[in-house]
């Protein structure tokens, strides 16, 4: 079983900083909010595009995809009572000349090996597609 460390600390009123390994995020806690730091939300679903992006990456090998380049929008909605997210939305653009059967092969495989994906899709409604770069 792999296990993860992160740490957190206030820095003030209008910041905090996470840590893992030697990596630092700077994180909004701001009650104002700050447009330099990610929030919450925002680390929730950057967590879940990295898994994405990772999973691609792991899986691309093993099926022999030509993959040159990869981008992940997402939109959560949040509820405010109790406060949750309750719906993702998410694209996955690929370039790639690979099939359209072969797309679809890498988002079901980054679907059932992502840490993150299945973590939410047990938690909140997780909805997205694939497609390829225009």
């Amino acid at each position: 079983m792999l296990e993860y460390k992160v740490t957190a600390r206030r820095i003030d009123s209008h910041g905090s900083e996470a840590a893992a390994k030697e990596a630092r995020i700077v994180l909004d806690t701001d009650m104002a909010g700050r447009d330099d730091a990610f929030n919450p939300a925002e680390m929730l679903l950057a967590s879940l595009a990295a898994c994405m992006l990772k999973g691609a990456e792991r899986v691309a090998p093993m099926l022999d995809f030509d993959l040159r380049g990869m981008e992940v929008s997402l939109h959560g909605q949040r509820q405010d009572r109790p406060p949750k997210m309750v719906r993702i939305d998410y694209e996955i653009v690929v370039e790639t000349d690979e099939t359209d059967q072969r797309l679809e092969l890498l988002h079901r495989n980054i679907l059932k090996y992502g840490t993150i994906s299945n973590t939410l899709v047990e938690a909140t409604e997780l909805v997205g597609r694939i497609r390829r770069k225009s």
